[in-house]
């Protein structure tokens, strides 16, 4: 495993990241992870109603608390109050809370704000993140699909309060290079890292669903997430790359990883598993540096099919908290 920095922070974490949004069921994930070298989980508040987090919380039972980087996050709806879901300060405390009980932990390395919340003041949020810092169950914060507006106002808020607001968290992947055009430059101008989210297309780039075929199990079988991407003429280009990742000595699910650690932005790339089995293989993606020609070839294979517009960052709209 190789480890990074995350933004102009001194925090290392583990090029592939672990993260349990649809995953927290597997048995054996956790251990695979640890095993291969990987520090660096992330789960969510709301994901499950909880259950994400207390799968963590009992996996990590006799782990050296010092040797993760726990990341969980706030802002979807945890219960059916007005007070519920945001980033109000009420509501962040009361998620904070359940988060350390349920991840049985005092504090967690990297809280993150999952969306921006156009109805609390961005003053508001980052003041009760302060006072939780100074509390010591907050050591940094990050942000999740912010446009390079929001991230530019957080950096100011993050100042103006002490916050050590390190970390973005956008879909990025060879198919979705929304945050490269605006997200990353004003990331890297401000000392903001990036944590890539669904690297693998929820499961697209690994060659899964070759000719649109959705085995039993798999995530487009069970969730509704990858079956926009299951296009035909997609799935053909997706295919094609199975050539460029044997010519690397890569499976399909290292190559579209790898690519995305490619980018001096990215600290980690985080990816779930439903098996032990992928979260070894997946691991072995860290370190690995793609060469020009691949890179270009990739660029050549997958054509029109690649999203680069930076209005399509996934936000919510103005009414949503």
């Amino acid at each position: 495993m190789e480890y990074r920095r995350v933004g102009a922070s001194g925090l290392a974490v583990s090029e592939i990241a672990y993260g349990n949004w649809l995953t927290h069921q597997a048995p054996g994930c956790v251990a695979a992870a640890l095993d291969a070298g990987v520090t660096t989980f992330h789960t969510a508040a709301a994901w499950d109603g909880g259950a994400a987090e207390e799968a963590f919380g009992a996996a990590f039972a006799g782990v050296r608390r010092e040797d993760l980087v726990l990341c969980t996050g706030v802002f979807w709806p945890e219960g059916p109050g007005p007070n519920d879901a945001g980033l109000s300060r009420k509501h962040l405390i009361a998620s904070l809370e359940g988060s350390l009980r349920r991840l049985r932990t005092d504090y967690v390395d990297v809280h993150q704000l999952l969306r921006f919340d156009y109805r609390t003041p961005v003053a508001e949020t980052f003041l009760a993140l302060s006072d939780l810092v100074r509390q010591g169950k907050i050591r940094y914060v990050g942000t999740s699909e912010w446009t390079a507006e929001q991230l530019l106002q957080a950096h100011e808020a993050a100042a103006r309060y002490d916050v050590p607001l390190i970390a973005n968290q956008p879909h990025y992947s060879m198919l979705w290079r929304v945050p490269e055009a605006q997200v990353m430059p004003v990331g890297a101008r401000i000392g903001v890292g990036q944590f890539a989210s669904v690297p693998l297309a929820q499961g697209v780039l690994t060659g899964k669903y070759r000719d649109g075929r959705i085995p039993a199990g798999s995530r487009a079988a069970t969730q509704p997430h990858a079956r926009p991407l299951l296009m035909p003429g997609l799935l053909e280009r997706v295919e094609l790359l199975r050539g460029v990742a044997d010519d690397a000595g890569l499976t399909m699910a290292q190559l579209a990883l790898a690519w995305t650690l490619q980018h001096e932005s990215v600290a980690a790339a985080v990816t779930g598993a439903s098996t032990p089995e992928q979260v070894t293989e997946n691991a072995k993606a860290a370190g690995v540096r793609l060469d020009l020609d691949v890179l270009t070839r990739i660029d050549q294979l997958l054509g029109s099919f690649v999203q680069t517009d930076p209005r399509l960052v996934w936000s919510p709209p103005a009414t949503v908290s």
